[in-house]
C-alpha cells in the first residue's frame, strides 16, 4: 500500500538508469546530485554521504547499497527523500561485493525506514530484484520501494498461497499475544511458508510481531496460506488450533463481562474530586505519598562497532534475555500462578520477531551502534502496535518495550536504568508513564501500596500482575499524571480509576475507615480459610494441596490446606540430569512430612511416562506413550526405580512422617498386587511401619473394576485430568481438542460416582487429586457424587472451601444426580449454582 507523501519520498526524476559509474564514490556522488537536484539536500550533503562509508559499510546485501550522510549533518537534509542509481554491470562496493542498486537515503526523520524494509523484502525476492537491476522503466523501480507488501507478476494485490483458509476473526478480543503466540508455534513446526492476508495487508504466520501488527479485531475476514511440501498439513493443523482457540478466547470474554457486570461497591470521597481520571485496572483503595518513576530509558548513546562484533554482541543479548525471562516465568508461576507466569512466555516470543532483528541490523549497516539500533527499532515497533487503535495491542507494545530495556542491559549494563530500587521508606503510591510486567511481577505490596500510569490499559499485563498481587491500579491516567508532584499525599482509587490529590482530613478518615473495613473482610476470609469445608447440615470434606517439593508447603497451609493429598515424585527426577539417589529421596520425603508437623501426607510413587519424560532413564521411543509404558507399568519393570523410591519412603515413615503411598495408572488386579507384596518385602528388610497404600483411578477400567480393585487398595484417588482424556480419548496435551477435554462431561462423573459405590462395597475412602477438584463447582459435585477429599493447587483452596461451607450435603448430592443425568458437559455446566 502507498499513502500520499510516498510520491515525495520516491519519484521517478530520482532514478537514473543504466548508470556506470567509475567506483563507488562515483557512484555516491552521482546519487547525491540528484537529491540535490530533487530539493531533498544541501551540496555539501555529498562529502557526508562519502565520509559515511570510511566509518560503515552501507552494502545491504545481495547487489543492494543504502549510502547516506552522516548523524550529525542531518540538518544538511531540507526534506526526506531517495535517489536511484541502477547500475547494471555492478559498481565494486566492497572487495567481492558488487552494488546493482545504489539506494542513496536522505532522511529527517524515520522515513526511511520504510523504504529499508522494503529493500529487505526484495532482497527475499531473488528473481525480481535482479530484474530492477536491468529494468528499463524508471516505474519499476519505483513501484518496488513503494509496496509495503510484496509484490506480485503484473502489479496484482498482494497474493495467497497455493493452499488457503479463509477465516472470519472470532476471538472477541481479536488476535491477541494469547492466541498469536500459539498460531507461531504451529506454523513454526512446519518447512512450508505461511502467511495471513487481511486484506492487502501481509504477516508472516511464524512472526508474532507482525500478525499482531495487523491489528485483527473480531469480524475481521482473512486468509491463511500456505505453500511448501507439508503446505495442506501445516494449514490443516493451523485451522483446527485456531477454531480451537476460540472456545477458551470466548469463555474468557464471558467471564470479564460477567465480572464487568458485578455491581460495583466502591469507596466515595467526602470532599475530593478526583485530580486524575483514568481506567482502574485492578480495585481496592490505598493512602500513599506519590512517587514518581523516572523513565528508565534516558539517552542511548550511538556509538557504532564493526557490523561482525555489533552481531555477536546482539547475538549474546538475546541470549542471555531469553534465559532471565525463562526464570522470571519460572519464579513468577511459583508466586503467582502460571497463568501469569505465561505473560514472560509471550515476551520471550517476541525476541522471535524477524523484523525486529531485520530493522535493527539495517541500522547498524547505516552505520549506528548496537544499543542505538536496538532502542530504536523496539521503539518504532511499539509506536506502531500502539497506533493502531486497540487496548489489547497497545499492551503489547508495554510488552516490546520491557523486552527491548532488557536487551538494551545485556548490550550495554550501564543503560539497565529503572529505580525501583531507590523507593521511599513510606509506602508510595508509584506514578509512571508506564511500568513493565517484569517490574510489576517483583514489586512489594507493603511498600507499594497503588499503581497509577499515564498509558496502558486494563487488559495489559501490568493491569493483570497488579490484580495478581492486590495492588489497587489505575490506567491510562494520561499526560497530566505525570505533573503530579513528587510527595504529595493522595488516595487512589483502582475501583473507578481515580487518583485523589491532596486528600481532606475527612477524605483521609473515610478512606482509613474503608481500607479498615475492606483489611478485616479479608481477615475473616483468612481466618475462614483455616476452617474445615463443612456444610451447612455438618458434612465434611478433608481439602488437600497438590505440591511437588517440601518448600511450597507453607504456601499450602497459608492458604487452608489441611494436608498434602498429592506429592508428585517425578519432580524429583524431572528438575535434574540424574536419578536422585534413595539417600536424597529419603531426606525429601522425611522434609515433606516434617514441614506438614504430622498433617496428612500422600505420596504418589514416580508417575513417568505420557507427557512426563525423563532423558536421563533412558526409556525407549513409543510412538504413543499414553497407552504404553507408564505409571505402574514402568515401576514394575524397573525395579532400579521402584525399590530405591520404597525404600526411602519406609526409612522415611520409619523415622516418624505420617505418610501414605499411592501408586499411579492401575488397570487391573495383579498390578496392585505385585506391588503391595515388594512394599511388603521392603517394609520388612527395613523393620519399618505399615502404610496405607491406595491407587490413582486414571483408567476406565479401574473406575469400572473400582470393587475389585478395592479389596487390595486401602484408598482411591482419582486423576480427572488423565480420567478424563482417557474416556473421552483425547489427548488432554493436543490444542486441537483441548477445548473438548472437559473433566465436567457426564461420562467422567459416571465413571467417578461408579468408582465411589466401588469403593464403599469396602470401606474405602476416595479423593480427588485433578484439576476438576480446584474448581469451585468441580468441588461442590465431586462432594454430591460421595467423594470424601478434594486436593488441588493451594490458591484455589479457599473458593473451594467458601463454596461448601456455602451449602448442604442434600442439595450436592441432587446436584450431582441432575449432573449425570445430563447429556453434555455444557448442560453440566449450566445447573452452575443450582446448589445454592
Amino acid at each position: 500500500m502507498t499513502n500520499g507523501s510516498e510520491p515525495a519520498l520516491l519519484a521517478r526524476e530520482l532514478v537514473l538508469l543504466r548508470a556506470k559509474p567509475g567506483s563507488k564514490e562515483d557512484a555516491i556522488r552521482q546519487a547525491a546530485q540528484m537529491l540535490v537536484a530533487g530539493g531533498c539536500v544541501d551540496a555539501a550533503y555529498a562529502d557526508s554521504m562519502v565520509r559515511r562509508e570510511a566509518v560503515a559499510n552501507t552494502f545491504l546485501g545481495e547487489g543492494v547499497a543504502i549510502p547516506h550522510g552522516m548523524g550529525e549533518d542531518r540538518h544538511l537534509v531540507h526534506r526526506s527523500g531517495i535517489a536511484v542509481l541502477q547500475v547494471p554491470g555492478g559498481v565494486e562496493w566492497n572487495p567481492g561485493q558488487h552494488a546493482h542498486l545504489v539506494v542513496a537515503i536522505a532522511a529527517q526523520s524515520d522515513a526511511h525506514i520504510t523504504v529499508l524494509r522494503r529493500l529487505t523484502r526484495l532482497i527475499q525476492d531473488r528473481s525480481r530484484l535482479v530484474s530492477l537491476f536491468v529494468t528499463d522503466r524508471e516505474q519499476d523501480i519505483v513501484g518496488a520501494l513503494s509496496e509495503d507488501t510484496p509484490a506480485q507478476a503484473g502489479g496484482k494485490p498482494a497474493a495467497d498461497l497455493a493452499e488457503r483458509y479463509e477465516w472470519t476473526v472470532a476471538y472477541p478480543a481479536g488476535l491477541h499475544a494469547r492466541p498469536a503466540t500459539r498460531w507461531v508455534e504451529i506454523a513454526r513446526s512446519y518447512a512450508s511458508r505461511v502467511q495471513v492476508r487481511a486484506g492487502n495487508q501481509l504477516a508472516d504466520a511464524k512472526n508474532l510481531v507482525a500478525l499482531l501488527g495487523l491489528g485483527l479485531r473480531a469480524g475481521d475476514s482473512i486468509v491463511l496460506s500456505a505453500d511448501g511440501h507439508d503446505a495442506a498439513a501445516a494449514l490443516a493443523r493451523l485451522k483446527t488450533v485456531i477454531n480451537s482457540l476460540t472456545a477458551q478466547e470466548k469463555a474468557d470474554a464471558e467471564l470479564a463481562a460477567r465480572r464487568r457486570a458485578m455491581p460495583a461497591q466502591g469507596w466515595k470521597a467526602p470532599e475530593a474530586q478526583p485530580a486524575v481520571v483514568g481506567i482502574g485496572a485492578s480495585p481496592g483503595l490505598a493512602i500513599g505519598t506519590v512517587h514518581k518513576l523516572s523513565a528508565s530509558e534516558g539517552v542511548v548513546p550511538d556509538q557504532p562497532v564493526s557490523l561482525s562484533d555489533g552481531g555477536a554482541l546482539l547475538h549474546e543479548a538475546l541470549r542471555a534475555t531469553r534465559l532471565q525471562l525463562k526464570a522470571i516465568e519460572d519464579d513468577t508461576g511459583r508466586r503467582l500462578g502460571a497463568g501469569d507466569a505465561g505473560i514472560f512466555r509471550a515476551q520471550a516470543e517476541l525476541l522471535n520477531d524477524t523484523d525486529l532483528i531485520t530493522l535493527t541490523c539495517q541500522l547498524m549497516v547505516e552505520g549506528h551502534g548496537v544499543a542505538w539500533a536496538w532502542n530504536q527499532a523496539v521503539e518504532r515497533m511499539a509506536a506502531k502496535l500502539a497506533a493502531l487503535g486497540n487496548a489489547v495491542l497497545a499492551g503489547r507494545a508495554a510488552d516490546l518495550r520491557d523486552v527491548g530495556r532488557r536487551v538494551l542491559g545485556h548490550i550495554d549494563p550501564t543503560l539497565t536504568g529503572g529505580t525501583l530500587e531507590q523507593l521511599p521508606d513510606a509506602p508510595c503510591i508509584l506514578i509512571a508513564t508506564d511500568l513493565s510486567p517484569s517490574d510489576t511481577a517483583n514489586l512489594d505490596p507493603q511498600r507499594v501500596v497503588g499503581l497509577a500510569t499515564a498509558h496502558g490499559g486494563p487488559t495489559s499485563h501490568t493491569a493483570i500482575l497488579s490484580r495478581t498481587l492486590g495492588v489497587p491500579a489505575l490506567v491510562a491516567g494520561g499526560a497530566g499524571l505525570l505533573d503530579v508532584a513528587e510527595g504529595a499525599t493522595a488516595i487512589i482509587d483502582g475501583q473507578s480509576g481515580c487518583l485523589y490529590l491532596n486528600p481532606s482530613a475527612a477524605d483521609l478518615d473515610a478512606a482509613r475507615a474503608y481500607i479498615d473495613e475492606q483489611q478485616k473482610a479479608r481477615a475473616r476470609e483468612a481466618e475462614q480459610r483455616s476452617q474445615p469445608a463443612t456444610t451447612r447440615d455438618g458434612h465434611r470434606v478433608d481439602i488437600a494441596a497438590n505440591v511437588n517439593l517440601p518448600d511450597q508447603v507453607s504456601l499450602a497451609l497459608s492458604q487452608g490446606a489441611e494436608g498434602v493429598g498429592l506429592m508428585r515424585t517425578e519432580f524429583l527426577f524431572l528438575e535434574r540430569g540424574s536419578t536422585p539417589s534413595e539417600d536424597e529421596q529419603y531426606e525429601t520425603y522425611l522434609a515433606m512430612a516434617r514441614a506438614l508437623d504430622e498433617r496428612p501426607l500422600i505420596v504418589r510413587a514416580l508417575d513417568i511416562g505420557g507427557d512426563k519424560q525423563v532423558a536421563h532413564l533412558e526409556l525407549p521411543h513409543e510412538d504413543n506413550p499414553f497407552l504404553g509404558v507408564r505409571g505402574a507399568r514402568l515401576l514394575l519393570r524397573r525395579a532400579d526405580l521402584l525399590e530405591p523410591q520404597l525404600r526411602a519412603l519406609y526409612r522415611a515413615a520409619k523415622a516418624g512422617a505420617q505418610l501414605s503411598i499411592m501408586f499411579p495408572m492401575i488397570t487391573s488386579v495383579p498390578e496392585i498386587v505385585s506391588l503391595r507384596e515388594t512394599c511388603a518385602r521392603i517394609r520388612t528388610e527395613l523393620d519399618a511401619p505399615e502404610v496405607p497404600l491406595g491407587i490413582m483411578i486414571e483408567v476406565p477400567a479401574a473406575a469400572i473394576q473400582a470393587d475389585a480393585l478395592a479389596r487390595h487398595a486401602d484408598f482411591f484417588s482419582v486423576g480427572t485430568n488423565d480420567l478424563t482424556q482417557y474416556a473421552l480419548a483425547i489427548d488432554r496435551q493436543n490444542p486441537e481438542l483441548a477445548g473438548e477435554a472437559d473433566s465436567l462431561h457426564p461420562a467422567v462423573l459416571r465413571l467417578i460416582r461408579m468408582t465411589v459405590e466401588g469403593a464403599e462395597r469396602h470401606g474405602r475412602w476416595v479423593g480427588v487429586c485433578g484439576g476438576l477438584a480446584g474448581d469451585a463447582y468441580g468441588a461442590a459435585l465431586l462432594t454430591g457424587l460421595g467423594v470424601h477429599e478434594l486436593s488441588m493447587t493451594p490458591r484455589d483452596i479457599p473458593a473451594v472451601k467458601a463454596r461448601l461451607r456455602g451449602t448442604e450435603l442434600t442439595a450436592l448430592r441432587a446436584l450431582a444426580q441432575r449432573a449425570l443425568d445430563c447429556e453434555t458437559a455444557a448442560q453440566v455446566r449450566a445447573l452452575d449454582g443450582a446448589d445454592a
